[in-house]
C-alpha cells in the first residue's frame, strides 16, 4: 500500500492542468480545518470549495470498485472505513460553510474540470464594475 500514490495521481494532475490552463488558481493538498491528517485535493480556499477526486478501488465507487478474495475481511472493514471519513470530511466542511466537490477517477477530466469552473464561478458572483 505504501507504494500507492496519494497525492498528484493522474486524474488530480489532468484537472490541475484544466482547471490553471481555465485561469483558476487554486491550492493543492490543502489541510482540512480542524481535521488532523486530512486534506482537500484541490482548494479554493477563499471561496471554501473543496474538490476531492476519489479513486475508484479506496474510496468505494458504485459502479468500479472491487472486494479482494485474499484477507477479506480486514479489506472490507479498511475500505468501509475509508467510505466512512469521506463522509465525516464532507460533513465537517459542509457544517463549516465549504462547498464539497466529490469526483470519481473514471468521470472524464474536461467534465470534472467544468464543474469546478461552474462552482467557482457561481460562488465568485458577477462582475463588479468601477
Amino acid at each position: 500500500m505504501s507504494r500507492q500514490a496519494s497525492r498528484d495521481t493522474r486524474p488530480e494532475l489532468v484537472v490541475r492542468r484544466l482547471l490553471h490552463a481555465a485561469g483558476l488558481r487554486y491550492r493543492v493538498h490543502y489541510p482540512v480545518p480542524g481535521m488532523r491528517r486530512r486534506s482537500m485535493d484541490i482548494a479554493f480556499s477563499r471561496l471554501r470549495i473543496a474538490v476531492f477526486l476519489d479513486g475508484c478501488y479506496w474510496h468505494g465507487c458504485p459502479q468500479h470498485a472491487t472486494h479482494p478474495r485474499s484477507n477479506a475481511e480486514w479489506w472490507r472493514v479498511k475500505l468501509e472505513r475509508n467510505i466512512a471519513r469521506d463522509r465525516e470530511t464532507t460533513d465537517h466542511l459542509t457544517a463549516a460553510g465549504w462547498a464539497v466537490l466529490r469526483f470519481w477517477e473514471h468521470e472524464s477530466a474536461d467534465d470534472v474540470a467544468r464543474r469546478i469552473k461552474a462552482e467557482v464561478l457561481s460562488r465568485k458572483g458577477p462582475p463588479v464594475d468601477c
